[in-house]
């Protein structure tokens, strides 16, 4: 038990380091993650030591059931891919534009504009997404319009991590703690729905009054035209992108797993793709885009963390982990506690964690840990950029945008928002269940 608390201690204090000082290594002209080598030089070792026996591992990883790594994977890909493609045919850059250009001079229409269409395309798509698409128009932007970026910034970052916890495919640690607690679509919503409604309505008028100095200033029009090229792709993609949703919300209905129905209609976004890119070049060419851009290093990094998790259970870690946390005010304890793990380890394992966590807790307890769990791996998100890989790809977006928006600032950003956030949305999730 000591060789694997060592191992997997050394992991997380590499992994936060690794954040911190050298999120990636460049080999040539290669640029290659460091957070996802350490996880799997930690599973190895795991491995290796016997710690998490390879038979265990193997059978989890080939086993029928929700909290399959695999599966969960191919839900989380299936549905990035939708969401890049829609990206890739303009939509996002369209709508922002389009958002943009509706606000005539006055700032704070342009920031609670740009607010509702994060949270809008945050609920729909995947806040990774949202995130690396519009933090750069919104530097570009700002730019151009000699404006202050940081409330725009600050406001984008944080509704993109709270409007992703109202539906399951928002994040990957929703989509990773639901599944596994076997949480159907529409279940899920009818819980997260209003918890996420009433914290992101507090902290847009935290964020406000935070900068309503900045926001008082005056906005230069700015004529910058901006066209769908190809109607019919974006047309079909969003079309998809419903259909997916639909039947995302009937699938426990109709006894279909989730991961197979984002599968099926990203596939069948592909073939479109294949077909009609015959005739127009444009949309094979945003399919192949999807496929340069779809965040493949994340698959090592999932599957080592979940070794790292095999092992912790089977050496009885995190059984006492249970014990501590306890089985009472699971809400706050759950909450609370996943929100700060999640700032030391990063929430996609956190989320792992917790979901072997939470398997000592049944009936309402173990309901009332898991949504508190999703609570605080979304809101965790923008206390700290080591909370989520989005604000790992945040901070690397505004430093090449050459905007101030340092690793302190962050934490006093974070802390001063995520905080009333997170409160607000536990203390709605207690009253619910």
């Amino acid at each position: 038990m000591l060789a694997t608390i060592i191992i997997c201690a050394i992991v997380f204090i590499a992994l936060t380091a690794s954040i911190i000082f050298f999120p990636s290594i460049k080999i040539k002209n290669l640029q290659i993650g460091s957070y996802w080598l350490i996880a799997l030089v930690g599973a190895v070792l795991l491995i290796s030591f016997g710690a998490a026996p390879l038979d265990v591992v193997f059978d989890a990883l080939t086993a029928n059931s929700a909290i399959n790594p695999l599966k969960i994977l191919a839900l989380f890909f299936s549905m990035t891919f939708l969401s890049v493609y829609l990206d890739e045919v303009g939509l996002f850059r369209f709508l922002a534009k389009k958002a943009v250009a509706k606000v005539g001079s006055k700032q704070i229409s342009l920031f609670l504009v740009l607010y509702a269409l994060t949270a809008v395309l945050t609920v729909f798509t995947s806040n990774d997404i949202v995130i690396l698409t519009l933090t750069p128009f919104i530097c570009f932007f700002c730019k151009n319009a000699r404006i202050n970026p940081l409330p725009y910034l600050v406001g984008e970052f944080a509704a993109a991590n709270t409007w992703s916890m109202m539906l399951v495919i928002g994040n990957p640690t929703n989509i990773y703690l639901a599944t596994s607690a076997g949480i159907g679509f529409l279940d899920y919503f009818k819980v997260m729905a209003l918890p996420t409604l009433l914290s992101g309505i507090a902290q847009l008028v935290l964020i406000v009054l935070l900068f309503f100095r900045h926001l008082k200033a005056p906005l230069s029009p700015q004529e910058d035209h901006f066209a769908v090229k190809n109607k019919v792709g974006l047309t079909v993609g969003v079309f998809h992108l419903f259909v997916c949703l639909v039947f995302l919300a009937i699938s426990g209905y109709l006894g279909i797993e989730m991961w197979l129905v984002s599968v099926v209609c990203a596939l069948s976004l592909l073939v479109f793709a294949i077909v009609f890119g015959v005739f127009d070049r444009s949309v094979r060419r945003a399919a192949v885009n999807c496929f340069s851009r779809l965040p493949y290093q994340l698959i090592p990094f999932v599957l080592s963390m979940f070794v790292v998790v095999v092992a912790l259970n089977e050496q009885g870690i995190t059984q006492k982990i249970a014990a501590l946390l306890g089985e009472q005010n699971s809400v706050l304890t759950y909450g609370v506690s996943s929100y700060l793990v999640a700032n030391v380890i990063n929430n996609i394992p956190m989320s792992m964690l917790y979901c072997s966590i939470t398997s000592s807790l049944s009936g309402a307890e173990f309901l009332r840990a898991i949504y508190a769990s999703v609570v605080g791996s979304n809101v965790g998100a923008f206390l700290t950029p080591i909370g989520a890989l989005a604000g790992i790809m945040f901070t690397k977006l505004t430093k090449e945008h050459q905007v101030d928006y340092s690793f302190k600032r962050f934490i006093g950003y974070g802390a001063a928002i995520s905080l009333p956030t997170l409160a607000v949305a536990l203390l709605v999730l207690s009253v619910l269940i």
